[in-house]
């Protein structure tokens, strides 16, 4: 028998097929499926939320860059950065405005921020009648800001006031509180403190809740006073809520307009005495209509509290990073 009758011919024998291997995706965990459902139950919320926030804030711009005046829906041409470089011209009362909300917000808070510390660290440990006196410290936050500005000028009135009564029973002379041009903006900082300092101290005292005890008590075995011990052991572990607090309080702090507005009226007092960059901006829009200048300033004002923001958490990072 030949070789050729042996070895089977070329087209009998059979040519091996390829089989197509199906990419087969690994099951999914039930984290993933997890994560995702919670990104789809949060979707319409933050498309919602986004449209709130982003739609304003271009409408906002948008009108900064015109010359809109009298209403909002009537003729008006863009002008360019004409609005913003009017507002940074003016010394009269742009720049004004924002040296008085700068001042009323680094008194506040850190008056606040003092007062609250020292309030939380001696609520740190439970003593009698603890829960009565976080009861009172809340109170000055369940009043609406108008309703305490009005309070507050009703107690502070130069004439009739409850303030100035107790002046004169110590043998102190009468103040003006808020009919004085120069003491107008340090008796708002210390109404906005009396309201929010129990604000700061509850966030505070809930920091040092969490604190853990041990690293204290060994710096107390060491022979560390109360100061050393607050100074070196304490305040470098509350640095994370305190960074919090601070950058929370002064956004607020910021924003403060019912306060100012109901004691002071439109233009923050006769000479502009207490008008901040919100006060200001609220005249142009409603006193004035001009629609186009206002929204520039309010544009000004929100680059300027990012701008706070960044700056407080960059220095925040930066203490704990030295702690």
């Amino acid at each position: 028998m030949t070789a050729t009758e042996v070895s089977p011919s070329r087209a009998d024998t059979p040519r091996p097929t390829r089989s197509r291997r199906r990419r087969t995706r690994p099951p999914r965990t039930f984290e993933q499926a997890n994560r995702r459902l919670k990104w789809a139950m949060l979707a319409p919320a933050l498309l919602f939320v986004g449209l709130m926030i982003v739609f304003p804030l271009a409408f906002t711009l948008d009108l900064s860059l015109t010359d809109a005046f009298g209403a909002v829906n009537a003729d008006k041409s863009h002008i360019g950065l004409r609005n913003f470089a009017d507002a940074l011209g003016d010394a009269r009362r742009f720049w004004p405005a924002v040296r008085r909300t700068i001042v009323f917000t680094v008194g506040a808070v850190v008056l606040e921020t003092v007062l609250g510390l020292a309030l939380a660290m001696l609520m740190r440990k439970p003593f009698r009648g603890m829960r009565w006196v976080r009861t009172v410290l809340i109170i000055p936050l369940l009043a609406t800001p108008v309703a305490i500005g009005i309070l507050w000028l009703l107690i502070l009135d130069p004439t009739n006031g409850i303030a100035n009564h107790l002046l004169a029973g110590l043998g102190l002379p009468r103040q003006e509180f808020l009919g004085s041009v120069g003491q107008s903006l340090p008796t708002l900082m210390l109404i906005d403190v009396w309201q929010w300092t129990p604000m700061m101290t509850l966030l505070l005292l809930a920091g040092l809740t969490t604190l853990p005890e041990e690293p204290e008590e060994a710096a107390l075995v060491d022979g560390a006073n109360a100061w050393q011990r607050f100074r070196y052991v304490v305040l470098p572990m509350l640095g994370p809520t305190l960074a919090t607090a601070l950058v929370l309080r002064a956004v607020d702090a910021l924003k403060t307009f019912d306060i100012l507005y109901a004691t002071k009226g439109a233009g923050g007092g006769s000479d502009f005495e207490a008008e901040t960059l919100n006060v200001y901006a609220y005249g142009l829009t409603f006193d004035y209509q001009e629609y186009g200048m206002a929204a520039a300033v309010l544009v000004l004002f929100t680059l300027f509290i990012i701008g706070v923001v960044v700056l407080l958490r960059r220095r925040g990072r930066g203490g704990r990073k030295n702690a």
